[in-house]
């Protein structure tokens, strides 16, 4: 394909394999002076590509050229070299380190070592300027700052290098209105002087406003590019999922009700949730969960899900509305402010990051399943009964097929897959009457995925209230009796898992960010 003067960035054929293809093909052109939007759906692939363009991953096939010369960075410092600089999602800061420190990490001193603090401050001050960020004393920590302002001075740390191509990913997230302003202003400053950015964002008032052209990644393929001025959201929502499909339960999953007609009638309430928020994550959600079923919660990442999960369950405190549960005749309003309280409730949950937040790797596959429940195996003398311990988790690896050579292996012995059943084995063990999921597909193997999916099934089958996020669409309906969508934290719609087309669950993830209403974003930064 004929690269065009005026490419600054140009790929060709582009691959990319992890445990399946993730990027196919893509040919894509980031122009000199050009604003560039990237868009899709959840793993549509836009992460994988702008990694590969800021040398976090290497490419399976393909090539690329920058400036119209091979292209091929095998480290992030390779690119940076080169002039591409990312700015990703999750901030990069050392919170302990002063803004000053941060925004000059890597020219803290001089040849001997020794840090001019004076000098430091000059260059902090100037970097801060670019952003209007002048107000901002350069010696203050940067965990003194308000989420906003942090991410401000992420991008400002990697302005203050020289830059040929900039990738911004979900830059606005975290921002108030005047902060965005800020930001446009500085890009329309580095689209002047030629440098190409490439702006992944969900938010399409914000494309629109900003962008010159829009390129839209679908399952790994590019299938389109087009101008931003000329495609509205009824256009974009089509191209990111393709002709309206009628879900079809995964291949392989537990086999659904072919119809609406033929879904049982939901079981009485299990919880219910009134006006129920945290500030900055969510707001105003309003829904009954019912025993027996699977409640599916979509829309596109940072949308709000997780947050929402971790609030129902005490990791996070909400600040507005209520959760009411059977167990009281639903008469009390109760905010959980820790995990011990939802337990006592009846919640549990199997968070998305089962390393970080989830199991303690080093210990035994017992002590991982038994933890909750230790306060109950003891005997009459305070002694842990080992007996129980293992006869409960013997039986419960033996159902989920937790691959083993004993229950006193180390839980980082075991595969990705085998891990996130441990974790799923420890709430079993509980026997809760609410489980919420988070991601429970993701990062394992394709049998251990369909033995999840049969469990989840299994919970709502005996009556329990089952909650799943997942950002796979086929995974999500597989499992799912209804399905609701959150957007820009909001609750933007509910549907039967059985008829909703993928188009319609795209529709309404976009709803609160096409309208420009922004129902995360704080109205001040509160901050510093």
């Amino acid at each position: 394909m004929h690269t065009p003067p005026s490419a600054l960035l140009a790929t060709r054929g582009l691959d990319k394999q992890f445990a399946a293809p993730v990027l196919r093909g893509v040919d894509f052109t980031l122009n000199r002076g050009e604003i560039h939007a990237l868009m899709g759906s959840n793993g549509a692939g836009k992460s994988t590509l702008c990694n590969i363009i800021a040398g976090i991953h290497q490419p399976s096939g393909g090539s690329l050229l920058l400036e119209g010369g091979r292209y091929q960075p095998a480290s992030i410092r390779d690119a940076e070299a080169a002039g591409v600089r990312m700015v990703m999602q999750e901030l990069n800061l050392f919170p302990n380190l002063s803004i000053a420190e941060n925004l000059c990490f890597r020219q803290l001193g001089n040849r001997a070592g020794i840090i001019n603090r004076h000098t430091l401050r000059a260059r902090a001050r100037e970097a801060l300027a670019r952003l209007q960020l002048d107000d901002l004393d350069p010696d203050l920590p940067v965990a003194a700052l308000g989420v906003g302002k942090q991410q401000l001075v992420e991008i400002a740390r990697v302005l203050a290098q020289p830059v040929k191509l900039l990738i911004l990913d979900e830059p606005t997230a975290a921002l108030t209105d005047p902060q965005i302003d800020q930001l446009f202003l500085q890009l329309d400053a580095l689209r002047q002087s030629g440098v190409g950015v490439i702006y992944i964002s969900h938010r399409m008032s914000e494309i629109q406003r900003v962008a010159d052209r829009v390129s839209v990644l679908r399952d790994g393929v590019l299938v389109a590019t087009e101008t931003a001025r000329d495609l509205d959201i009824d256009r974009l929502v089509h191209l990111m999922a393709g002709p309206a499909m009628v879900h079809v339960p995964a291949t392989g999953a537990t086999p659904r009700p072919s119809g609406a007609k033929s879904r049982p009638p939901p079981g009485a309430v299990a919880l219910r949730l009134e006006a129920f928020g945290r500030r900055g994550a969510f707001s105003d959600i309003n829904l009954e969960l019912h025993r027996g079923e699977v409640l599916g919660i979509g829309g596109l990442i940072g949308a709000g899900r997780t947050e929402l999960l971790r609030a129902l369950f005490g990791a996070d405190s909400a600040d507005s509305g209520w959760l009411r549960l059977p167990a009281d005749g639903f008469s009390h309003r109760h905010r959980f402010r820790s995990p011990r309280q939802a337990i006592a409730a009846g919640i549990g949950l199997v968070v998305e990051d089962r390393k970080g937040q989830g199991l303690l790797l080093d210990k035994s596959i017992a002590m991982n399943i038994s933890l909750g429940k230790l306060p109950q195996l003891h005997n009459g003398l305070g002694v842990v009964d080992d007996t129980a311990i293992t006869r409960n988790c013997e039986q419960l690896c033996d159902t989920l097929e937790v691959k083993r050579d004993s229950l006193a292996q180390a839980v980082n012995q075991l595969s990705g897959g085998n891990q996130q059943k441990v974790l799923i084995a420890r709430w079993l063990l509980q026997d809760l009457d609410i489980v919420l999921f988070d991601e429970p597909g993701r990062g394992v193997d394709a049998r251990a995925k369909l033995r999840i999916q049969q469990l989840i099934r299994e919970l709502a089958a005996r009556g329990k209230a089952v909650v799943v996020v997942s950002s796979e669409t086929e995974e999500l309906l597989a499992l799912s009796d209804r399905v609701i969508v959150l957007s820009n934290g909001r609750l933007a719609g509910e549907f039967d898992a059985n008829t909703v087309t993928e188009e319609d669950l795209l529709a309404a993830s976009f709803r609160y960010y096409s309208q420009g209403q922004q129902g995360r974003r704080p109205a001040v930064e509160t901050s510093p």
